[in-house]
């Protein structure tokens, strides 16, 4: 596959090699499907510890499976949403964030099979593994809304998302044209990435109209097929009492099923069944989501199709795929679906994998749940909600600066600035461990 790096020295040309043979069976240590924000942080974190417990991994003992060309720094999308920055500064060559002593194989997993701990590529190859970590993601549906690819595809339509990097310039771009009329802005039922994302870039249009003296000439809706304004109801209350003082409208319970952008017309489902149809002259669709087929598929889902681990350990919940392990969007995690909730993921999976990898047992590292969505309510404001399972509330700095509910400068200049430096320079090289920053936490 790769015989230009048997002409190239060093540790990466020697990891390639190994796996550029035309043998029919590969073998890795530690095989971690998807380099996306889970599947690199926990590559990295996962030699790292290794390496200082005095037990280094040879160079390509871990192998990392996706075929993508680019990686995203997702929630930076919400940013160029709202006009703060061009999206190119949220992507980077995949290729180019693996260190020599990891091996990328740029190429996606078609079947799993655990009973033998390997795996058969879209080519045909088949890896088998010691330890498996499935960081695979979530698949956005964009054909689940009728009306919405060709709507998205049109310069033309008002239609416009911040869930992919190929439309959420499309989004500041209609945004900042709108001068009056009907703007609504959706969110599906369901399970999607960072539930929090449709009211965030909500409100940052709601304050640019305000700013610029269009807020009187246009209107805003929030079309959601959730009960409430956000899960947490800490956060839910205060931002219902927001959305009223605003004057921005909301239907709950409201999921949408179909646009038709030659009447500008989009149709939601009720709870009851009905539809009804609203005039839009802006539209943000927050598309529905879902597992991938290729795991849902897959003997090691749950019925939803979701990776089935235990939320406490991050490793399978059947013994015979003890081996195995997941994280982030793929997995069956009852938490948000978020970057926030990977960086607490990440030690908590390397450490019991590498105790598994070396004693047979997990060890005492527990993962209690924590996410946390920055709320943008606005430039130069945001409201940060962290909280762990059940839904309670986790602050990190409510000790020091009270009650998070309270919007924030400080928190906004967080997702703005922070946030995008820590994910680029320590995150996604495995040095980035969620409220504890950048010291590794330890387990007792």
């Amino acid at each position: 596959m790769l015989p230009a790096c048997r002409r190239v020295a060093g540790p990466r040309a020697l990891a390639l090699a190994r796996y550029a043979s035309t043998s029919t069976k590969e073998k890795s240590r530690v095989l971690v499907i998807g380099a996306g924000s889970g599947g690199l942080t926990v590559a990295n974190q996962i030699y790292n510890r290794f390496k200082a417990a005095g037990k280094p991994l040879n160079a390509g003992d871990v192998v990392v499976l996706d075929a993508a060309d680019y990686h995203y720094y997702q929630p930076g999308w919400t940013l160029v949403g709202a006009g703060l920055g061009p999206k190119t500064n949220f992507r980077r060559p995949l290729a180019s964030l693996f260190p020599p002593h990891i091996t990328h194989i740029a190429e996606n997993v078609k079947s799993f099979y655990p009973e033998s701990s390997s795996v058969t590529t879209t080519s045909g190859r088949t890896i088998s593994y010691d330890s498996l970590v499935v960081a695979a993601g979530l698949k956005t549906n964009w054909d689940g809304i009728a009306g919405l690819p060709q709507a998205l595809a049109d310069p033309s339509s008002g239609v416009s998302s911040i869930y992919s990097y190929d439309t959420c310039d499309k989004v500041w771009h209609d945004v900042d044209a709108l001068r009056s009329g009907n703007a609504i802005f959706t969110q599906p039922a369901g399970v999607i990435k960072c539930a929090g994302a449709p009211q965030k870039i909500m409100w940052m249009a709601w304050d640019r109209y305000r700013k610029s003296g269009r807020g009187d000439n246009i209107k805003i809706d929030f079309m959601t097929g959730m009960p409430s304004m956000f899960s947490v109801k800490k956060y839910s209350d205060v931002l219902n009492v927001l959305r009223i003082e605003r004057g921005v409208g909301a239907e709950f319970q409201h999921n949408l099923i179909s646009i038709d952008t030659a009447n500008r017309k989009a149709t939601f489902k009720k709870s009851d069944g009905s539809t009804v149809d609203r005039d839009f002259t802006l539209l943000h669709v927050a598309p529905p989501m879902g597992p991938h087929d290729f795991i849902k598929e897959s003997p090691i889902a749950d019925p939803a199709g979701w990776v089935e681990i235990d939320k406490a350990t991050l490793r399978h919940i059947k013994p015979e795929f003890g081996n195995i392990f997941a994280l982030g969007d793929c997995s069956s995690l009852p938490t948000s679906k978020t970057v926030a909730a990977i960086t607490s993921q990440a030690p908590v999976l390397t450490e019991n994998l590498f105790s598994v990898m070396d004693t047979g047992e997990v060890s005492n590292a527990k993962y209690d749940g924590y996410t946390s969505c920055p709320l943008l309510t606005g430039y130069g404001e945001l409201m940060l909600a962290e909280f762990k399972y059940e839904l309670v509330p986790k602050e990190s700095f409510a000790n020091y600066l009270g009650d998070q509910t309270k919007r924030r400068r400080l928190f906004y200049h967080f997702k703005k600035d922070l946030f995008p430096w820590a994910y680029w320079n320590r995150m996604v090289v495995g040095k980035w461990f969620g409220p504890s920053g950048p010291f590794r936490p330890k387990f007792v």
